[in-house]
């Protein structure tokens, strides 16, 4: 991979099973520690991770429940701007808890629909791939991450390597009382009606950085598409200036 001007890769070394790129791919934002300018997170052991639930394969973005070329069933969104400029933040913008962060929602954009766990039907437009990029993987620290990556991720050998790693690290549902990094902003690398790339700003004590997160539309709706070893977002890097990015102004 290659990084941009002002971008520095956070060093991994050591067995797949402790490098910060799978273990924050498990935790992502909520559970993102910074210090000393080196990206950790919160791992360890919960029996809780081992539990199934039976109930997420029937929900509301199951692939029987969902029409072909449709939207799954109570989902309305407006997708009439879907040439919207890519780096236009909503004008309805707010903030929601969500595990140990805050996530920006919309009433236009989405998600339009919270269901328990399950924040879901964004705009099939730019802006809601960019709010799916924000909720989706910050709901991945908390105990209901099965159900979220049952629905919300694509599925393939990608979500089957997060599960099987992501069992391994200890939920989090609520704030631990350690530093955790907020969003910043977000720029749109590229985007199509099936497929779309955001960059993420996040800020810390320490300063920015930046991940990427890749989504796919499927089944009706946004989710995000991860990498075949399980990554839900690109390795976090470094950078010294904001450019290049819309800033959430919070």
């Amino acid at each position: 991979m290659r990084f941009r001007r002002g971008e520095r890769r956070l060093a991994e070394s050591g067995p797949y099973y402790r490098q910060r790129g799978w273990q924050m791919s498990a935790g992502f934002l909520a559970v993102v520690v910074v210090v000393g300018g080196v990206v950790t997170v919160l791992s360890g052991s919960d029996a809780t991770t081992g539990r199934v639930n039976v109930a997420a394969s029937e929900g509301p973005l199951s692939g029987t429940s969902v029409p072909k070329g449709g939207r799954p069933q109570g989902c309305r969104t407006d997708d009439g701007t879907a040439a919207e400029p890519s780096g236009t933040a909503p004008e309805d913008v707010a903030w929601r808890p969500l595990g140990v962060t805050k996530v920006p929602v919309s009433a236009s954009a989405g998600p339009t629909r919270i269901e328990g766990p399950l924040w879901w039907c964004y705009a099939h437009t730019p802006t809601g791939a960019v709010l799916a990029a924000h909720v989706i993987p910050s709901h991945m620290s908390g105990s209901d991450w099965r159900t979220v990556t049952e629905q919300q991720v694509v599925a393939g050998q990608g979500r089957d390597m997060f599960t099987f790693q992501r069992a391994t690290v200890q939920d989090t549902d609520t704030p631990t009382g350690a530093e955790v990094a907020s969003y910043a902003g977000f720029s749109v690398v590229s985007y199509e009606d099936t497929a779309a790339v955001v960059r993420l700003l996040l800020k810390s004590a320490q300063g920015y950085a930046v991940t990427t997160i890749s989504l796919r539309w499927s089944g009706g709706d946004w989710k995000v598409r991860p990498d075949a070893n399980g990554s839900l977002h690109s390795p976090v890097s470094a950078v010294q200036s904001t450019n290049g990015f819309t800033l959430w102004g919070v």
